[in-house]
C-alpha cells in the first residue's frame, strides 16, 4: 500500500513540475491515495483487534487448562490420602490417581501448546501494532503535505493570473487607448483655440473701438459730449 501511495505521490510530482495548470490532477490523485490508506489503516486495525482478542482468548485458555492441571493433580492427592486413610481401596485410589495424573499430562500438554499459541499472537499483535501506529504517521504526515500542497497550488494559481493580466494589458489595448484618448483631448483643445482666434479675426475695427468707448451711463465723457451738443443746438437757434 505504501509503494501504491507513493506511486502517486511520484504521478503528482511529475504533473506539478510539467505544468502548474495540471496541478489540480495531482492533489486529487493525493485526496484518493489518502484515502485509500486511511481505509488500509481501518482494515488493519480491525486485523490488529482480532490477532489481540485471539491473544488474549488463547491465553486465558491457557491459564484455564493450567488450573485444571493443578485441579487433577490436587484429585490424585486426595485419592491417595483416603487410600492411607483406609477410607478408599489402595488398588482402586492408585487406578484412579494414575488417571487423574494422565488427565493432568494431557492438560499440560495443551496448556503449553495454548501458551505457545498465545505468545506467537502476542508477538504478531505487537507488530501489527508498529504498523498500524507507524500507517497513523504517515496519513497524517501525507495530510499534511497535501494542506501544504492545496496552499501552494492555489497561491500559484493566482499568482500566475495576476501575472497573465499584468502582461496582457498592452495586449488588450488599454495603453494604446489612453495614448488615442490623449491625442484626441490634444485636438479638441487646439481646435477650440483655433476657433476663438478666428471669433477675434472676425471682429471689425469699428466694433473694437466702439467697444473700447463703452462706458457707463454716469461716466463724464458722455456728460460732455452732452453739453457739446446742446451748445451746438443753441448756437444754430441763434
Amino acid at each position: 500500500m505504501a509503494s501504491i501511495f507513493s506511486r502517486f505521490f511520484k504521478i503528482g510530482q511529475a504533473k506539478v513540475h510539467s505544468s502548474i495548470d495540471r496541478l489540480e490532477d495531482p492533489i486529487i490523485m493525493s485526496e484518493q491515495g489518502i484515502r485509500d490508506l486511511k481505509q488500509d489503516l481501518q482494515d488493519a486495525m480491525r486485523s490488529l483487534g482480532s490477532v489481540k482478542a485471539l491473544a488474549i482468548k488463547l491465553e486465558k485458555d491457557s491459564n484455564d487448562q493450567k488450573r485444571l492441571a493443578e485441579d487433577y493433580e490436587r484429585k490424585a492427592m486426595s485419592l491417595l490420602q483416603k487410600s492411607e486413610a483406609g477410607n478408599l481401596d489402595p488398588q482402586e485410589a492408585d487406578r484412579l490417581a494414575r488417571e487423574c495424573l494422565l488427565k493432568r499430562e494431557e492438560v499440560m500438554k495443551r496448556a503449553t501448546e495454548v501458551t505457545k499459541q498465545a505468545a506467537q499472537q502476542k508477538e504478531l499483535a505487537e507488530k501489527l501494532q508498529s504498523r498500524v501506529q507507524e500507517m497513523k504517521s504517515k496519513v497524517s504526515t501525507f495530510e499534511n503535505e497535501l494542506i501544504t500542497l492545496k496552499a501552494r497550488a492555489k497561491t500559484a494559481n493566482a499568482t500566475r493570473k495576476i501575472n497573465q493580466q499584468l502582461a496582457n494589458l498592452d495586449s488588450r489595448g488599454t495603453v494604446a487607448m489612453l495614448e488615442r484618448m490623449k491625442e484626441k483631448v490634444a485636438e479638441q483643445e487646439a481646435l477650440s483655440e483655433a476657433y476663438g482666434d478666428m471669433a477675434d479675426a472676425s471682429t471689425s475695427v469699428d466694433d473694437q473701438i466702439k467697444k473700447a468707448l463703452e462706458v457707463g451711463p454716469s461716466s463724464p465723457v458722455i456728460d460732455d459730449s452732452l453739453a457739446s451738443l446742446k451748445a451746438r443746438l443753441k448756437s444754430g437757434s441763434e
